[in-house]
């Protein structure tokens, strides 16, 4: 069969709070994040694995709490005091360590954020025990952070998760598909981000619907 051209279509990542699937492997997360008033010392460390579901959880906690979002590593070059001027969400914390411009920053935005009577949520894919950190003072702070983890999905979940992945790329699977998947690919979001992505580009370039034929093709060339 000749393949079709393959376009970069808008993806929709839906980030809403109606968006997020609850099930046991990230009830908890989900009420610490709407429960934030109530967070010991006015913040939290969110952590969980790549693609776990970390950024949407952040973006939902925004929405609730007016909250600024920013990736650790673009911190160094913020405006410190504009930032602080609301709470904040501060990303992939665990990436800056040993950039001592950037953790220098991360200190100040953190003292300045809980001294204007704001909040503070970070993440990254372990506990902040684990950040090698190299400036004591930022390290300490974060160690001393209240801890809530997005555990591994289950299948509830991941179908859950393949569902809106789909979803965001207009992509409408026979039924068959996401318990065949289920079944079959690693037991991670990341896996089932992979393979969502994967199918939706075979089906564009071999112009086929997203079965579960086409599901065993592209499993197969996985490995």
């Amino acid at each position: 069969m000749p393949q079709q051209l393959s376009f970069d279509l808008p993806v929709r990542i839906a980030h809403g709070r109606e968006d997020f699937f609850v099930s046991s492997a990230n009830a908890a997360a989900v009420a610490m994040i709407e429960g934030w008033q109530s967070w010991p010392g006015r913040k939290l460390a969110l952590v969980g694995a790549e693609a776990s579901g970390k950024t949407h959880l952040v973006h939902v906690w925004a929405t609730l709490s007016g909250a600024k979002i920013v990736a650790a590593a673009d911190v160094a070059t913020a405006d410190i005091p504009s930032l602080a001027s609301a709470s904040v969400a501060v990303e992939d914390v665990d990436q800056i360590a040993g950039n001592a411009e950037a953790e220098e920053a991360l200190f100040h935005l953190h003292n300045l954020v809980l001294a204007e009577g704001h909040s503070l949520l970070f993440t990254g894919q372990n506990a902040p025990n684990f950040w090698p950190i190299a400036l004591p003072d930022l390290a300490s702070r974060l160690q001393g952070t209240p801890l809530v983890a997005l555990e591994a999905p289950d299948d509830v979940l991941l179908t859950a998760l393949m569902a809106k992945l789909f979803h965001d790329r207009q992509v409408v699977p026979t039924a068959d598909v996401l318990p065949y998947l289920v079944r079959r690919i690693d037991r991670s979001c990341a896996a089932v981000q992979a393979t969502v992505e994967a199918l939706d580009a075979a089906a564009l370039a071999q112009g086929r619907a997203v079965t579960r034929a086409l599901a065993k093709e592209v499993l197969d060339k996985m490995g």
